[in-house]
């Protein structure tokens, strides 16, 4: 664009200036700005005339313009050449002064100053020129040019100190004659920034224009000035005066001829303090204060230690302030008295913690925070001067540490790290200091507010753990000095129960020294046990931390950080481990990452990790260390008490480690102390107990067998087994957990046991025991139990033995003797529960062991099965309706578990008889359940009978074609159901009715995977059963009934009929009509064939017959 383009475009914008849309100035601004950037030049000048020719334009828009020429000039002043930067200056600094001191519109007069800031950047001598100009002798200057000379002498103080003798030496004459307070805090911003100014020339004078400038220069001139300012304007009234005055005197005390600041300190430093008590907002004040102290120090003052005292209460008492963390004045103030404490630690050191430590004694949670603080500012500050302080300072902290409060333990925690960073903890009592960081870690995660606030800060990143695991972290990876004192230390701490909440921060920073050990070279990475007698043995960290990994999500993952620490020290754990646990603990750790703590299968999780102890232990081959790990396993028992899920795994853990064991003495003496030393109270330990004793037998079947025998015998059981005992409630509960637990040992023992083996054992060894510690006899008569959790072992145990002889290669030619008696006692165990309720697990689990029971030889008499059915079946249909998930989500779980039982125990009876006579028994145990008139155990029955029916058909095997001559009966049982008020019911009735169709075609001689048309439309049809209008219902219900008349045999037709005649008198009045609809079907479809049979006599005389009882019944109900 050409010159004249760029002004003429300019001048649009300028024109639009005055709209009064803010939004409107704003774009214009921006848009100036933005040309300004391309051809600043043509900009700044078509501005500079626009203001000039535009004179009786309004402050605000000239504030506008000023402010774009502002922006601009402050990246493009260096393209400006001399005339143009010389009208800029013109024009500012005429727009700065047109109105009078009294009559201030600080918005332009500020647009205007800073123009010439900007401008005054690059043409510094131009500026001044200009300014100096405005300063007449013997008149106050506008307050505007103060301003203007203070905000330069900030901006380019190289450019500006040369003339500040010129400056000071105009101004300071008029100094007095300022009244106003405006004007005062006008010269007091004035003489602060040229200190500033000069300050700055001074200390740089390598770079400055011309280094002979010395700091006497100014010396003469700002005493002066100090004079006015102290000892007249301090005294004002008037607080923001005040507070200006001193933000002066700070920077003009460094400025202060030598001899006058010694002078003037014991009047400047108690006018100061004494300002704290009048000021709210004490921030300028510390500032202040701390640049005079500085002063002070760098001249050697004497005076300075005659007011310490004074100094270190006032500060000390500003130090004890609450900080709130919404007052950035306040956290200000607080850096600017650490600073004033930095000051005087490195003067008067031993003044200052004698003032100091003393405090850290006191009860007050402030000011031992405060203190606190202090202390660890002055170690980072002041290293040097407390370096032969350092025994002093850690033997102080001795009260503090035991300080309970979390805002002082905050406290401690910071001032520790302090101390690591600067070589205390390598001093005598520095392990201290790091037991207590460990403790803090190892405190229980703070718990979050109900509703924090949407700006509150996240409590738990600053709570007493937070801070101190950060920190311990911190320590042992970026403090170099600190690897030889933390390493081995910080392994003394993971096996006591009480870090046991420190282990994952404890495990991160060990893997990290670890780490960097084996850098620098083997020998500083193994451990010298023998010059570290603190440490936990190799064994010891092993069994800790392989069984904390089993709940690896607990205490931010401290399963991961587990297993890592345990695969980088596997040097010194053993040194043939090194290659396998590099292999194997990755893809543990890739397992995790894998899940989250909802996720995470845990008997996978915890098989897993008895895998990876099964091949380490493998791997050593090594029985005098296999035997030391399973004692230091053993002697960890106790600190899993608080901890069920993670003692059992140590049980599992011991059973694992006792089974690669190879001395048997070792492996019974270990049994025998499990056994003595079992808290038996504790459901979760007996499992873990037998689950142990399960896993030994796996190696040792005779030995862990004899043990329990020789616990049984032995004075530690006899004495609580004592006949007297028997009679007292208490000693009968302890008792009975204990015969509990040899219970299941047996049971997981013959799960566990190597099957070519424990056939040998069931019944001469393991059986006897387990019904010996069972039956409880007093003076020869049986005594009834009463403890559920023994019975419930029982089963569980009896379980176990079933499966191990059902899963067992010689099953089939086992004969059980004793499977008859122990039939009888889980169906005595099943009756016993209460019909219409569920409270335990027991009677699915005594299910469940008839499942396993009735598969192995011998098979029950037809009696035993009978009642089997029978018992199990009133024990389950009985049942209320199971909740709904959100009344009861374990009691559903545990409902519908014991339906599967159930479901097990019958499929399992009829696989025992797979012909159509044994599938027409179980029908018949549950015909009274089909036609109950309670829904919900009609619903039960009918699944039961559909899952039955499926089984048969998937499992039938037809040699040669043979009738399935109970058909009839069946679909006559199951058809009228169809129309059942039971949804479910309506379905599971179609299903059966689908079922034996093709039972049917199966025994024609059809193969299993043929599919008939005619059937299949049955399963189309189960959606109008859904609807529960009965025109649809019976529509449906007629279109059944074809479908059966179609299928059936005409031999089964006469037991069809008749059940569907049984079936006019059901109580359930949708089933009778359903009924009545499918006969008249029947009749339609199939008429034909009963007159070609002769069949009508027989039908005519069944109607009769029906008629009379359904009268019968009507009667007797009415």
């Amino acid at each position: 664009m050409t010159e004249s383009s760029i002004k003429k475009l300019a001048s649009t914008l300028l024109d639009a200036i005055t709209d009064k849309d803010p939004v409107v100035q704003e774009q214009v601004c921006s848009a100036l700005c933005s040309l300004g950037e391309v051809r600043p030049v043509e900009t700044l000048r078509t501005c500079e005339e626009y203001l000039r020719q535009h004179d009786k334009l309004a402050h605000p828009y000239r504030a506008a313009v000023l402010r774009a020429m502002e922006r601009v000039l402050s990246s493009r002043a260096s393209e400006l050449d001399k005339d143009t930067a010389s009208t800029i200056i013109l024009l500012a600094s005429s727009e700065m002064t047109k109105t009078k001191v009294q009559d201030l519109v600080w918005d332009w007069q500020q647009a205007a100053s800073g123009v010439l800031v900007a401008v005054g950047r690059q043409f510094i001598s131009k500026v001044m020129e200009e300014l100096l100009r405005k300063l007449h002798p013997g008149t106050l200057p506008h307050c505007a040019v103060l301003h203007t000379l203070a905000s330069l002498s900030v901006a380019n103080a190289f450019g500006v100190v040369p003339f500040l003798p010129s400056v000071l030496s105009s101004l300071l004459p008029v100094l007095g004659m300022a009244k106003q307070d405006t004007v005062r805090v006008a010269f007091c911003s004035a003489l602060q920034r040229f200190s500033e100014g000069a300050l700055e020339y001074l200390a740089n004078l390598d770079r400055a224009p011309d280094p002979t400038v010395r700091k006497d220069a100014f010396a003469t001139d700002i005493f002066s000035a100090y004079d006015v300012l102290f000892h007249q304007w301090l005294q004002s009234r008037e607080a923001k005066l005040r507070l200006a005055v001193v933000e002066a005197l700070g920077p003009m005390s460094h400025l202060l001829p030598s001899e006058s600041l010694e002078e003037q300190l014991p009047k400047l430093l108690p006018g100061i303090l004494a300002l704290y008590k009048k000021h709210s907002e004490t921030f300028y004040l510390s500032k202040s204060l701390g640049q005079i102290l500085e002063a002070a120090v760098s001249v050697g003052s004497r005076t300075l230690e005659t007011q310490l005292d004074a100094l270190l209460a006032a500060l000390h008492s500003q130090i004890c302030v609450p900080v709130e963390s919404s007052s950035p004045l306040v956290m200000s103030n607080q850096k600017e008295v650490l600073r004033c404490f930095t000051v005087l630690a490195s003067s008067l050191p031993d003044r200052l913690l004698a003032f100091l430590l003393p405090r850290l004694d006191t009860s007050n949670e402030r000011t031992r925070v405060g203190t606190l603080q202090v202390v660890r500012h002055v170690i980072n500050s002041a290293a040097a001067q407390m370096e032969d302080k350092k025994p002093f300072i850690l033997s102080s902290m001795r009260l503090p540490l035991l300080d309970t409060n979390s805002k002082v333990k905050r406290a401690v925690v910071q001032v520790i790290s302090a101390m690591a960073h600067h070589g205390y903890l390598e001093q005598p009592g520095g392990e201290v200091m790091i037991e207590y960081i460990v403790q803090q870690c190892a405190l229980p995660p703070e718990q979050e507010p109900e509703k924090p606030g949407p700006s509150s800060k996240d409590p738990k990143a600053d709570s007493v753990r937070a801070v101190s695991v950060r920190t311990l972290y911190l320590v042992s990876t970026t403090v170099d000095r600190m690897s030889h004192v933390l390493w081995p230390y910080l392994l003394q701490f993971l096996t006591p129960v009480r870090f046991t909440g420190a282990l994952t921060p404890l495990c991160r920073s060990l893997v990290h020294l670890a780490q960097k050990r084996q850098e620098a070279g083997a020998d500083t990475f193994l451990i010298q046990y023998d010059t570290h007698a603190s440490l936990p043995s190799p064994y010891a960290v092993t069994a800790r931390l392989l069984v904390v990994s089993s709940s690896p999500y607990l205490g931010d993952g401290r399963g991961v950080a587990a297993l890592r620490l345990l695969s980088v020290l596997h040097p010194n754990i053993h040194p043939l481990l090194g290659q396998h646990w590099e292999t194997t603990v990755p893809l543990l750790l890739g397992y995790l990452d894998e899940h989250t703590e909802e996720t995470l299968p845990q008997e996978e999780w915890e098989e897993k990790l008895l895998m990876f102890l099964r091949d380490t232990l493998a791997i050593v081959s090594d029985n005098a260390w296999i035997c030391q790990l399973s004692l230091e396993l053993c002697r960890q028992l106790p600190c899993y008490d608080e901890t069920p899920q993670e003692k059992n795994f140590l049980y599992k853990c011991i059973g694992t480690t006792l089974g690669a064991a190879s001395s048997k003495e070792v492996v019974r003496k270990h049994l025998q102390e499990l056994l003595e030393t079992a808290r038996y109270q504790e459901e979760a330990e007996r499992e873990g107990l037998a689950c142990c004793f399960g896993i030994c037998a796996i190696s040792h079947l005779e030995d862990t067998l004899a043990q329990l025998e020789d616990f049984v015998r032995s004075e530690v059981f006899r004495k609580s087994i004592g006949i007297l005992n028997i009679f007292k409630d208490r000693s009968e509960n302890e008792v009975e957990k204990v015969k509990s637990a040899l219970i299941l040992c047996y049971g997981h023992v013959a799960a566990r046991a190597p099957q070519e083996l424990v056939l040998a054992k069931v019944e001469s060894d393991i059986l006897r025991n387990i019904c010996q510690h069972f039956n409880t006899k007093v003076l020869g008569v049986k005594v009834e139990t009463k403890d559920p959790a023994l019975k419930l072992c029982l089963v569980q145990s009896v379980c176990m033995v079933s499966r191990a002889i059902c899963s067992s290669t010689q099953a089939g030619s086992f004969h059980f003797t004793r499977k008859a008696e122990l039939v009888a006692q889980m169906m005595e165990f099943i009756r016993a529960e209460p019909p219409d309720s569920l409270r335990t697990p027991i009677r699915k689990k005594a299910m469940l062991t008839c499942t396993y029971l009735v598969s192995v030889e011998p098979a029950l008499d037809e009696q035993a099965r009978a009642d089997v059915i029978r018992g199990c079946l009133h024990s389950v249909m009985a049942l209320l309706p199971e909740p709904e998930e959100e009344d009861g989500g374990c009691q559903k779980s545990l409902y519908l578990e014991t339906l599967h039982a159930l479901e097990g125990l019958l499929t399992s009876l009829l696989q025992r008889n797979m012909t159509p006579q044994g599938l027409q028994i179980m029908i018949e145990h549950l015909s009274p359940w089909i036609k109950s008139p309670r829904g919900h155990e009609r619903a039960r029955a009918l699944g039961l009978s559909a899952l039955l029916l499926r089984h048969f058909l998937e499992q039938l095997r037809v040699s040669a074609l043979v009738p399935f001559h109970n058909l009839g009966l069946l679909v006559g049982l199951f058809s009228p159901r169809c129309a059942d008020l039971w949804p479910a019911t309506r379905q599971e009735a179609v299903d059966c009715v689908y079922s034996l169709l093709y039972l049917q075609l199966g025994y024609e001689g059809f193969s299993r995977d043929y599919r008939d048309d005619v059937a299949e439309r049955l399963l189309s049809l189960k959606d109008g059963l859904v609807h529960p209008d009965p025109t649809i219902l019976f529509h449906t219900c007629h279109s059944i009934g074809q479908i059966i008349a179609k299928r059936l045999p005409p031999d089964q037709l006469i037991s069809l009929l008749l059940t569907m005649f049984e079936a006019l008198g059901d109580p359930e009045k949708n089933c009778s009509r359903a009924a009545t609809v499918m006969i008249n079907c029947l009749l339609q479809e199939r008429g034909g064939v009963l007159q070609e049979k002769d069949y009508c006599g027989q039908i005519f005389l069944l109607c009769l017959k029906t008629g009379v009882r359904i009268w019968q019944k009507q009667v007797l109900r009415e």
